[in-house]
């Protein structure tokens, strides 16, 4: 059998010994081997970003659905809500029904009879322990959680496991991957994410009722009362409260400008507040503990705190979470080859440090969690006796015998107008309150380098 072509007829068996002597040449293997190669690596390559494409797509709709359902206000008006729209799902997929009535002022909502069983379930150790009333006062109460990193995010996650539905975030900054050794809830899919919308959506998981803020922001003073005030909540789930104040702030800012403007502004409110002193590089766990700002000791920021907050009048007052544990094991991370020409570049704010101390991920859920336990007896009005700090009376008395000593040495008298108590305050701080002639004034007794240990410089 012959085909005919531009050079005559020729059969198929001339052209069978072509192709195969052509198949059959090494060269001719290797460009069919490659081509074959390169079509296999194509179709994976694409096949693999389609995939992609399609899990993106689905991640972004479950987002859309999730914020939809968080944040359309419950009660559009008396008769309507959008909790009994045919085919409103919640942020689990889950239909719910109207509330079968309306809550009450400064409450939480009256949740779904169904709903309800499953919260008090959840909260089952708890009204145990705490009592109904105690539970109540948690689940009626707002919350704001001012910094949301590795302490601020495990008090925020006890908070919400613990039964307080209505917290307010506060953070500017972004999940790192660095940050995932202490964060409570972020992965490796959150990093980029604002921590507050991190830290949301988790908690979401948890208790779907809750109704929950994230800030992405700073804390400010011109912005005190909007960052703080519970209005915001009470125009979408929750009538006005009696005050519109929260019931407890949390301040869980690494930043000491920052972190005084919000004590001093709570302060000054009488706004209920915790205070977290620093938790890093530390690692002993047996030494972190609650007291007032005024007791604390061997804590570098807890004393610049005690001592800023003492300028602008505030010198107790302020419960705060430190560690006693001396510093000095650790230093700062060092700056990487590409951040020494311009540190400040990569500061997270441009008043914010660029080096950064070591944290060992424990001590901050350790800080975060205290700090929840903390508040949770307060809001429960459940009675606790701390802990006296072991040999402190014995130590305030050593103090008052050394100041009697520098006393005379210095300004040759014998009696000062300290007893034990105020002599641990002042000389923690460094200051001696009268002159030999009775007026008073503010004298350095000691060094920062005596503060920390070492002999003071005259």
């Amino acid at each position: 059998m012959f085909v005919m072509t531009p050079f005559g007829a020729v059969s198929f068996g001339r052209i069978a010994d072509h192709v195969e002597r052509a198949l059959s040449h090494p060269r001719a293997t290797y460009v069919l081997t490659a081509a074959a190669a390169s079509a296999v690596t194509f179709a994976a390559i694409m096949g693999t970003q389609a995939m992609r494409r399609r899990r993106r797509a689905r991640r972004l709709k479950r987002e859309v659905l999730s914020a939809a359902a968080v944040n359309l206000p419950r009660t559009l008006s008396a008769t309507f809500t959008t909790n009994n729209l045919q085919g409103a799902a919640g942020p689990t997929g889950e239909r719910s029904s109207s509330p079968s009535s309306s809550p009450t002022a400064g409450s939480a909502p009256v949740l779904p009879a169904e709903e309800e069983d499953l919260a008090r379930e959840q909260l089952s150790r708890n009204i145990s322990f705490l009592g109904e009333e105690g539970v109540r006062r948690i689940r009626d109460s707002f919350v704001v959680v001012v910094g949301c990193g590795g302490v601020g995010s495990w008090a925020a996650l006890m908070l919400l496991r613990s039964g307080v539905e209505r917290l307010r975030f506060i953070d500017f900054d972004q999940v790192t991957l660095s940050s995932l050794n202490r964060h409570a809830v972020a992965t490796r899919a959150d990093v980029g994410m604002p921590k507050v919308i991190a830290l949301k959506r988790h908690l979401k998981e948890i208790v779907p009722h809750a109704v929950i803020d994230a800030r992405v922001d700073v804390f400010r003073l011109n912005a005190a009362e909007t960052l703080l005030d519970d209005g915001m909540l009470n125009s979408i789930d929750f009538p006005p409260a009696a005050s519109g104040n929260p019931s407890y702030v949390l301040d869980c800012i690494d930043n000491i400008k920052t972190k005084l403007e919000l004590l001093k502004y709570c302060h000054d409110r009488k706004l209920p507040v915790i205070s977290s002193m620093g938790a890093g590089a530390k690692a002993d766990p047996s030494r972190v503990q609650i007291s007032d700002i005024s007791e604390t000791m061997e804590d570098p920021l807890a004393r610049t705190t005690r001592r800023s907050l003492r300028k602008v009048g505030v010198e107790s007052g302020i419960a705060v979470v430190y560690s006693t544990e001396k510093p000095g094991k650790v230093g700062l991370v060092d700056l990487d080859d590409s951040q020494l020409d311009q540190p400040q570049d990569f500061a997270a704010l441009p008043s914010f440090r660029v080096r950064i101390l070591p944290v060992l991920g424990t001590l901050p859920a350790i800080f975060g969690m205290s700090m929840a336990s903390y508040v949770i007896l307060k809001l429960a009005q459940f009675p606790v006796e701390p802990l006296p700090i072991k040999l402190r009376d014995a130590l305030y008395a050593r103090l008052l015998r050394d100041a009697r000593v520098r006393e005379e040495l210095t300004f040759k008298e014998k009696d000062i107008p300290w007893a034990e108590r105020p002599i641990g305050f002042d000389r923690k701080d460094g200051h001696h309150p009268m002159g030999p002639s009775g007026d008073v004034k503010r004298q350095e007794l000691c060094s920062p380098d005596e503060d920390r240990g070492k002999p003071a410089r005259h």
